[in-house]
């Protein structure tokens, strides 16, 4: 999680004096807030930050939508599959069912992890005429 909302998220439940078990954000009869509170204050939410045609498009349409964008970030970032599947819960094949498919950006910098250390050194050209054989070396009999 990233490190800012978890600071925000601990002030939060020190503030309020919460216990493990208790809800951060509670309904109206203190049980679990009801499904339609969320879309609604997520579409709120949206248009206040959005431009309009970012608004009436499907990008964030969902809270839900918000793992995807995190999950498909960090992989389009280099952090391995096998930690992404940890910290969201999922096995590797899991993710990678779902996620592979919006792995980006990465092709140039992959080409040059498999081709560098298979570089060849850098050989000096033969002096002489072009096409010229090096002198021939004496045969030593041992």
């Amino acid at each position: 999680m990233h490190p800012a909302l978890v600071a925000i998220l601990r002030a939060l439940v020190a503030r309020d004096e919460l216990k493990p078990g208790d809800l951060l954000f509670p309904g109206e009869k203190g049980g679990l807030l009801a499904g339609s509170v969320y879309r609604r204050a997520w579409g709120k939410a949206r248009e206040a930050v959005l431009p309009a045609h970012e608004f009436t498009s499907p990008v964030g349409k969902r809270v839900y939508d918000l793992r995807h964008t995190c999950l498909t970030t960090w992989l389009n970032n280099g952090i391995p599959p096998a930690q992404v599947a940890e910290w969201a819960g999922n096995s590797v094949p899991v993710l990678l069912s779902t996620y592979a498919r919006c792995i980006t950006g990465q092709i140039a910098e992959l080409q040059q992890r498999i081709e560098g250390p298979q570089t060849l050194p850098a050989v000096a050209a033969p002096s002489g005429p072009a096409g010229s054989c090096p002198p021939a070396r004496p045969h030593r009999a041992w």
